[in-house]
């Protein structure tokens, strides 16, 4: 019996995301799998992800592609893990693992079918919370797959310094796209044009009129927008997309804390310009993990992707580190190591 740290949602949220909204909390684990745990495994959590998506989860909501947490409750999300202990065949004690776990140190995971075995490859663990796992696939899965992109295009990337948008303009520039950014300080701007190798990217909090800064980084127009954004950054592009443009609806961060979404105006740009946008779920597409890993691992190995992690030490540092990413203070992909390997 050991001590286990936990992150709990204390209720669920209105408004935006406090760090008082989840409670660090101890309780009591046995490191053996309980008897009638018939194909669980037993993982000590090595690192976690914070992802803009788990605001969603902290209201009731029904209808929607996830549950929403429950008050009192340990909250869940992605993260990188090893086995102390196993019922389950496929997998063996002293395996590394990815996928959806707890926010604390060790979690009992019940069912395996959303986690998957981590191979001996000489890249950091930590990888597996962002290129290699879930953001990793998300920016796979929206460029290739729902933007269906032709060399040349001109895309768009919105919080393109994050985890998903800057692998969305890399694999755009590899892929011979004309490729432009906004992030939200000049720090990250630097980071997209001198790091990630975009052609250009602007800080949309010094735009007074995004619609403007839009038609000045556009002046051609748009082909792709891989949005992550929503609301008035959504509003400006619409007008500036080219004639059967795609726009890929990853996220819409700006709406997460609202109790009342935005209105969004110039819908009717999407029947003018006969633009096609869609959004997606990730988790549909995980068969489609092992081609992703066949592109991605040589890009990574080869030196020709550049990816940037923002790393805080301690489950005790999680609620600050997720309620950050809603007013932009990570830089990269926010993981939290819990615990040494």
């Amino acid at each position: 019996m050991v001590g286990n740290k936990q992150i709990v949602l204390k209720d669920y949220v209105k408004g935006f995301l406090k760090e008082s909204d989840l409670i660090l909390k101890t309780s009591d684990v046995e490191l053996n799998i309980p008897g009638g745990c018939n194909g669980a495994v037993l993982v000590k959590n090595l690192y976690l992800s914070c992802d803009p998506y788990m605001r969603g989860r902290m209201v009731k909501m029904e209808g929607s592609y996830i549950d929403s947490f429950t008050p009192g409750e340990v909250i869940v999300g992605y993260g990188v893990a090893k086995i102390v202990d196993s019922s389950n065949p496929n997998f063996k004690k002293g395996d590394l693992i990815w996928g959806m776990t707890g926010w604390e140190e060790y979690s009992l995971i019940k069912s395996t079918e959303a986690i998957f075995k981590i191979p001996s490859l000489d890249v950091p663990l930590s990888f597996y919370t962002g290129i290699l796992g879930m953001a990793g696939m998300t920016a796979y899965v929206g460029f290739y797959e729902i933007c269906s992109p032709k060399k040349g295009e001109i895309v768009f990337v919105s919080a393109a310094s994050g985890a998903v948008g800057q692998l969305v303009g890399q694999f755009a520039k590899l892929f011979g796209c004309y490729v432009v950014g906004s992030a939200g300080s000049q720090d990250k701007v630097d980071l997209l044009k001198n790091k990630f190798g975009f052609d250009d990217a602007f800080n949309y909090k010094e735009e007074p009129d995004i619609d403007a800064a839009i038609k000045r980084y556009f002046p051609d127009g748009i082909d792709i927008y891989f949005e992550n954004v929503g609301g008035k950054m959504l509003e400006g592009v619409l007008p500036n997309m080219r004639s059967r443009g795609r726009i890929a609806g990853c996220g819409m961060i700006s709406q997460y804390n609202l109790e009342k979404q935005d209105a969004t105006r110039n819908l009717i740009y999407l029947i003018l310009k006969q633009i096609r946008m869609q959004g997606f779920l990730v988790f549909d597409y995980f068969h489609l993990y092992p081609k992703y890993l066949e592109m991605v691992l040589p890009l990574i190995q080869e030196g020709k992707l550049a990816y940037v992690e923002d790393i805080v030490e301690g489950i005790e540092a999680a609620p600050a580190a997720l309620v950050g990413l809603f007013s932009g203070k990570n830089v990269g992909k926010q993981v939290v190591a819990v615990a040494q390997d």
